[in-house]
């Protein structure tokens, strides 16, 4: 029988600790799981076997009877041997501690509870680790920002399989749809004909996946060409010097840096 399956409630006097319990429990720890009892109420019954042996809930107990509780909710374990109590006794407080934190996402948790106006002590974190957990966090944010120091290497383009055709390179529905408008409209002046011809380009949709297997099958001078339209990246420095690629100020400040530590080299 799964000693879940029926919960039952018994006189708190009835249960009996384990003597070799290996787990101890502070008297600020018991404070903490009566307050976290009197705010959710009780979620996890004590699991004993058929004398009243606590199992697992040791904790638990100490707690109800700091809050001065006459009956526990309990599972009971039956049938179970003198080796397989003792080796869950172990196991439940050991299997609890291999787990691990996401210090991240925990911050973040424990932030917008704060906000809330929850009282995070009930968590069981202390102010101190709280405020360690910041730390941490800003730790991890440099960690993800110091890949922008990273030397880029540039990529390299081999087919993968056959050249695609140029009508499969690019779309361009939509800028036709858009010229044929403005081609068949008399009234508009010819500058401002030339200003939304030249914007309706942007309707234009490119297939870079394609692009980028049409470049590898094509010659130097065309792949010179391609790289000047900005179809491909393969020169960094020559892309940010054309305007394609824009860097935030501080990574420009990092990538200059760098650039000059190369060349000092």
């Amino acid at each position: 029988m799964n000693p879940a399956d029926k919960v039952e409630k018994w006189a708190i006097d009835k249960l009996i600790p384990y003597a070799r319990n290996a787990r101890t429990h502070s008297d600020e720890q018991v404070a903490q799981i009566a307050a976290s009892i009197k705010e959710w109420g009780w979620t996890t019954p004590v699991l004993v076997d058929e004398q009243g042996s606590i199992i697992a809930g040791h904790g638990r107990t100490l707690a109800a009877q700091k809050l001065k509780m006459t009956e526990v909710p309990v599972m009971v374990a039956t049938g179970w041997s003198d080796a397989k109590k003792r080796a869950y006794i172990i196991a439940d407080n050991k299997l609890a501690q291999n787990a691990g934190w996401d210090n991240v996402m925990l911050s973040l948790e424990l932030e917008e509870l704060s906000n809330l106006g929850f009282d995070i002590d009930l968590t069981g974190f202390a102010p101190e680790e709280i405020t360690e957990l910041s730390f941490t966090d800003a730790d991890d944010e440099q960690i993800d920002n110091s890949k922008y120091t990273k030397k880029i290497d540039a990529p390299v383009y081999t087919p993968t399989g056959d050249c695609p055709g140029v009508n499969e390179l690019y779309d361009k529905v939509k800028y036709e749809e858009l010229t044929a408008k403005i081609y068949q409209n008399p009234d508009i002046k010819q500058e401002i004909k030339d200003f939304l011809l030249a914007s309706a380009a942007r309707h234009i949709r490119f297939d870079f996946e394609q692009i980028a297997e049409f470049y590898a099958h094509a010659d130097p001078d065309l792949q010179e060409l391609m790289e000047e339209s900005a179809l491909v990246i393969i020169d960094f420095d020559k892309a940010i010097a054309n305007g394609y690629v824009k860097l935030s100020q501080n990574i420009s400040d990092v990538y200059t840096s760098e650039k000059g530590e190369e060349h000092d080299a």
